[in-house]
């Protein structure tokens, strides 16, 4: 079982790595390139547990933490809202949410870029209309000195979702 678990990591870090590199590591530092990326990917999870706890209580302060200054988003209406427009959309709602989830998170490495999707599942109030729905969404992540900072946004809702 031990060999099962060391030949898949290896294999990982051999797909993560260049291959040219990858031929010059060590089986030590191939190990250590993916215990970092499982790091990675557990970290960018947990940001988008995060985001769906933020989102549920319009509350801005995540936002302003992890998403970069030249962040470009696009709503499920199709507006393209910048780094401010984005927050204020989310504080000045109107929503109030009953329960956010963030589910299906799946994260795809590219050395210091990351590409997560998930599914947002909300459901709530929105003046006297209950309302539940279900996005997709895409997070371009990237790896720098503050850490993970999200870049661009994609929010499509779901058909079955009426827009509020």
């Amino acid at each position: 079982m031990k060999t099962l678990a060391t030949l898949s990591v290896a294999f990982l870090a051999f797909v993560i790595v260049p291959c040219s590199r990858a031929q010059q590591l060590t089986p030590a530092e191939i190990r250590e390139i993916a215990k970092e990326n499982e790091t990675k990917q557990e970290e960018l999870i947990n940001l988008e547990q995060d985001t769906a706890r933020a989102m549920q209580w319009n509350n801005g302060a995540l936002f302003r933490r992890i998403y970069g200054d030249d962040f470009v988003g696009i709503l499920p209406s199709g507006q393209v809202k910048d780094k401010a427009g984005w927050i204020a959309s989310i504080e000045n709602s109107g929503m109030k949410y009953d329960s956010f989830i963030a589910s299906d998170i799946r994260v795809r490495m590219f050395e210091d870029t990351a590409v997560v999707t998930c599914l947002w599942s909300s459901r709530g109030i929105h003046g006297d209309q209950h309302f539940s729905k279900q996005y997709r969404v895409t997070h371009v992540y990237v790896y720098g000195q503050r850490g993970w900072q999200v870049i661009a946004s994609q929010v499509t809702l779901l058909p079955g979702s009426a827009p509020s």
